[in-house]
């Protein structure tokens, strides 16, 4: 009886780690609203475009396109709506869960130099992995999660060289700083006969993963562009003591116990063009894949003398982008940028969880780029992240003997990205 108590918060743990940024999905937990104009256009044309410095976070083969010294700091803010609507099988006391995405802002900054006719360098820095959430402490998922953030600061430094007028390649190093914060009710009268309260397990920690980037542009007459961008998987491997609070006796083994989660965020490919119509109208479109297969698997060990381990696999399915957009010159100094996108679910409805409900996601952008003189532009742009209903049901049968059930759906849900950027080219 002793083994059950302890695996059960450990299985738990393993789900719950990851749970944060569960609407910020582009096929999974990625982000393309990074604070720069790609977020009035939803990605389409991203690995082609090569309209600035930004262009590192998407196809770091565009620096070749790029003139002397140009510079590039963006914002943006991300607010949601995500709250529980449970249905007649919800057997586990609670309240609602309340709107879970609170406001999050974000930060990026680019830089890029030419050194001559062939090599161009630049620098970025931006976060596109990861959200954060917080529910109502009481509500009836509180087993499975309360609060949750885990996020992926990324720093790339990378070069492109210009092979002639047609050819571009890249390569970049890409150094993720990943953060896992999670926090969970913990079940302290699990066959509801003591009328104890709830106590509490808290997860926190840091560590920094290491990856490539390459790109490819090819422009096979003027004005037409194709792009291909390959950012590998990178590793994050997360390690603290759980943090148990106001438990029952049973629990009180597992306090401090040194766990482990090893997460991998997922590699991927994006192929864009890029079409200039007329001088003053251009057609972008993108395809990507995300490997988010690997992603699924969610390890937990322990340190302990016996070595016991479980494994959690989420059963992830690799994800698909399309995306359609337009560039339209409106004036000599305004560019209205209009984009769409689709992102496949990276799981089945069968084994969607409460730690991590993601489904299809729809994207519609748009933003304006203007030019305040030939060194400087400003850009606003706007998305909205929809994702519709999302229906979960979960049942958990431990450590109560009695199936424990949470059932309900997120209706409605979305997010809206507001960003704005500025580039000053020297």
């Amino acid at each position: 009886m002793h083994c059950r108590y302890r695996l059960f918060p450990l299985a738990v743990l393993a789900s719950f780690g990851m749970a944060g940024p569960q609407l910020a999905q582009a096929g999974g937990l990625m982000l393309y609203e990074i604070g720069s104009d790609n977020t009035g256009l939803a990605n389409a044309g991203a690995a082609a475009r090569a309209q600035g410095p930004a262009t590192i976070a998407s196809n770091i083969a565009g620096l070749s396109y790029l003139e002397g010294t140009q510079v590039s700091g963006g914002l943006v803010g991300l607010v949601g709506h995500l709250e529980v609507d449970y249905d007649a099988s919800t057997n586990v006391p609670g309240g609602n869960s309340g709107n879970a995405v609170e406001f999050i802002p974000g930060a990026s900054f680019f830089a890029s130099h030419r050194l001559d006719e062939q090599w161009t360098l630049g620098f970025g820095t931006f976060s596109n992995f990861g959200l954060s959430e917080n529910y109502d402490n009481d509500w009836s998922g509180r087993y499975y999660m309360q609060n949750a953030t885990l996020g992926g600061l990324s720093f790339v430094p990378g070069a492109a060289y210009r092979l002639d007028e047609q050819w571009s390649l890249g390569v970049g190093l890409q150094a993720m700083y990943g953060i896992v914060e999670s926090q969970m009710a913990v079940n302290n009268d699990p066959l509801g006969v003591l009328n104890r309260p709830d106590g509490q397990l808290k997860y926190k920690d840091e560590d920094w993963g290491y990856g490539g980037n390459l790109g490819l542009i090819f422009a096979p007459r003027q004005g037409t562009r194709i792009g291909l961008s390959y950012t590998s998987k990178i590793d994050l491997d997360f390690e603290d003591g759980l943090d148990f609070s106001s438990i029952d006796a049973l629990y009180e083994p597992l306090n401090g116990v040194n766990t482990k989660l090893d997460m991998t965020v997922p590699q991927t490919a994006t192929l864009s063009l890029y079409q200039q119509v007329t001088p003053r109208w251009a057609m972008l479109a993108s395809a990507g894949w995300q490997d988010w297969s690997e992603f699924g698997e969610v390890y937990v060990q322990l340190d302990t003398d016996t070595q016991r381990a479980t494994t959690l696999d989420q059963e992830y399915d690799d994800t698909w982008h399309l995306s359609v957009g337009s560039q339209y010159q409106a004036t000599e100094q305004l560019l209205w940028n209009l984009g769409v996108a689709y992102d496949s679910s990276p799981v089945s409805d069968s084994k969607r969880s409460w730690a991590l409900p993601m489904g299809d996601v729809w994207r519609l952008g748009t933003g304006l780029t203007y030019a305040l003189d030939p060194q400087t532009d400003v850009n606003f742009s706007y998305a909205l992240v929809w994702f519709g209903d999302i229906s979960v049901s979960q049942t958990r049968t431990l450590p109560a003997s009695d199936p424990a059930q949470v059932s309900g759906s997120f209706n409605d849900a979305w997010i809206q990205a507001f960003s704005g950027s500025m580039t000053w080219r020297f």
